[in-house]
């Protein structure tokens, strides 16, 4: 499985650490504030230009990330 490799932006998120995208892959790699990481994937880029551009990453995630794509832990 593709992934970012490790390339994520920090946020300001009291559930989210990092945020990572492949457009080609069209893979989102998502850490939590736990420490762990997910590789969600068919994840279209506009969903994360989405989740990037939220006021509030983590509600953000919870509505159009989290149940919507196949993921596995990476992390």
């Amino acid at each position: 499985m593709a992934h970012t490799g490790g390339r994520r932006r920090a946020v300001e998120s009291s559930a989210l650490r990092s945020v990572g995208y492949d457009g080609r892959a069209r893979v989102l790699e998502i850490e939590f504030v736990s420490g762990a990481v997910y590789a969600y994937t068919g994840v279209p880029r506009r969903v994360h230009e989405e989740l990037m551009g939220a006021p509030s990453h983590g509600r953000c995630f919870g509505r159009v990330v989290r149940g919507r794509y196949p993921y596995r832990r990476i992390g």
